[in-house]
């Protein structure tokens, strides 16, 4: 039997309310992912990211890859990186001071910086790279310097008698074995390593604080500075809390009103999490997997 006009008008109009139906839903599903999963999903324009750099510096594959997401959503107008670190290696340091700079000047969105409890060192270093920054008046900050540090068991070894043997091609092959003393040469070759990364870090501070590298250097001895002294010597450019900074940052990116705060979506804790806490860091986390004991670090001890 043929279908009448009305069986055609019936068919169009309940494809037309399914197709509006879908519509909607993945509208839906777009916006509750963009305000607080951290996926590419975000229609709005009134968002502020909130990052977190936590820990010992390690490895900045994670967080770069978490900022670049940012980058390329939308809706996120500025992000503000939460920061809870004492420092750690050099060269993850730099990543990350480099990672923020060039988000920066790609996205043209900016960064502000929220110090929690120490913000220290290397972590100091990356947050000079945003375009403001804000630590509470007991956060602790600075430690602007290198260290380099090792354990030498050679005393022990000759308690076991047992005796390291090296075959080297060059004087400076085996600088800082942990089985005897350093060479003069050898002290003075690291010294060397470490005056040039130190020299690195100024550098990064004056670019970033717009200091001259001079001041930068007067207060670059190792100290820390609490967050009401860190502001006097402009090594940051407020005092205030996390919302303080989550304000100035919408502010900047000319959000009016309340901004929505967006988050990476925390991991899933597994069985083995539950049962060896911080130790599953220790054991299975991102490590420095060098074979020398030396490490050269920008951290706060």
């Amino acid at each position: 039997m043929p279908a009448t006009s009305s069986d055609r008008m019936l068919r169009i109009v309940l494809g037309a309310a399914a197709l509006i139906f879908l519509m909607l839903c993945l509208a839906a599903a777009a916006l509750y992912l963009g305000a607080g999963r951290g996926v590419p999903f975000a229609l709005a324009g009134d968002r502020v990211a909130l990052l977190d750099l936590e820990g010992i510096i390690v490895d900045s594959k994670d967080f770069i890859e978490r900022l670049e997401d940012y980058g390329n959503q939308p809706g996120v107008r500025a992000v503000v990186l939460r920061i809870n670190s004492p420092g750690g290696t050099v060269a993850a340091s730099q990543e990350i001071y480099a990672a923020v700079r060039r988000f920066r000047a790609r996205t043209r969105k900016h960064v502000v910086v929220s110090m929690s409890t120490v913000a220290a060192s290397g972590a100091y270093y990356a947050a000079c790279a945003a375009d403001k920054i804000y630590a509470n008046p007991g956060s602790i900050t600075g430690s602007i310097g290198v260290i380099a540090e090792w354990y030498n068991y050679g005393d022990l070894l000759r308690w076991a008698k047992l005796q390291d043997v090296v075959i080297k091609s060059g004087e400076f092959k085996d600088a800082g074995s942990p089985t005897r003393p350093l060479t003069e040469a050898e002290r003075a070759y690291f010294q060397g390593l470490i005056d040039t990364m130190y020299a690195q870090f100024v550098a990064a501070v004056a670019a970033g604080r717009r200091m001259e590298e001079a001041a930068v250097r007067k207060l670059a001895d190792g100290r820390v500075f609490t967050g009401e002294e860190a502001r006097r010597y402009g090594l940051v450019d407020a005092v205030g809390t996390l919302q303080d900074a989550v304000a100035e940052a919408a502010r900047m990116a000319g959000i009016r009103g309340e901004p929505r705060i967006v988050q990476p979506a925390r991991r899933r804790l597994s069985l083995l999490d539950l049962v060896l806490g911080e130790a599953r860091a220790a054991l299975l986390g991102n490590q420095d997997r060098s074979q020398s004991p030396v490490r050269f670090q920008y951290l706060w001890r």
